[in-house]
């Protein structure tokens, strides 16, 4: 069986590199960690997330939007936040529209929704001491004492 240990990184294309590097970068706080170019040409930016998990952003996609949620393939990011209702504040501030309100999903966490300028998903995720997560966590780590 393979050990992984982590996911290290998501990639996007995205059909305008400066509006997204302005929305990743200026507004939801991303650091560019570096650029590689192909052929004289830029390839891909390199945003930081957590110094192991990273955002590839390749530039020059195709067409107007990211697939619909029900399309086969990539469905959405999910970024976990410390605080739901100050997330929602700051994203507020910044002029960024929510398409989803903030809710307690299924799952028990709190959550709400906002896209990127080429329409990829993003969940913004406050993870809930009484989450499924957590319990199931829980359960694992007494399976393996």
């Amino acid at each position: 069986m393979l050990t992984v240990s982590s996911i290290a990184h998501v990639a996007i294309r995205v059909k305008d590199i400066d509006a997204s590097l302005d929305f990743y970068v200026n507004k939801l706080g991303f650091s560019e960690m570096m650029r590689l170019d192909k052929d004289g040409r830029l390839w891909l930016v390199y945003l930081r997330i957590t110094d192991d998990q990273y955002l590839e952003v390749f530039p020059e996609g195709e067409g107007d939007r990211a697939a619909e949620r029900e399309a086969v393939g990539f469905n959405h990011i999910c970024l976990a936040v410390p605080d739901i209702q100050k997330a929602v504040a700051e994203l507020d501030a910044l002029g960024i529209e929510r398409i989803r309100p903030v809710i307690k999903a299924a799952d028990n966490n709190w959550q709400t929704w906002i896209e990127d300028p080429d329409g990829h998903r993003i969940e913004l995720m406050q993870m809930a001491d009484d989450s499924l997560q957590f319990q199931a966590i829980e359960r694992l780590r007494a399976a393996a004492k």
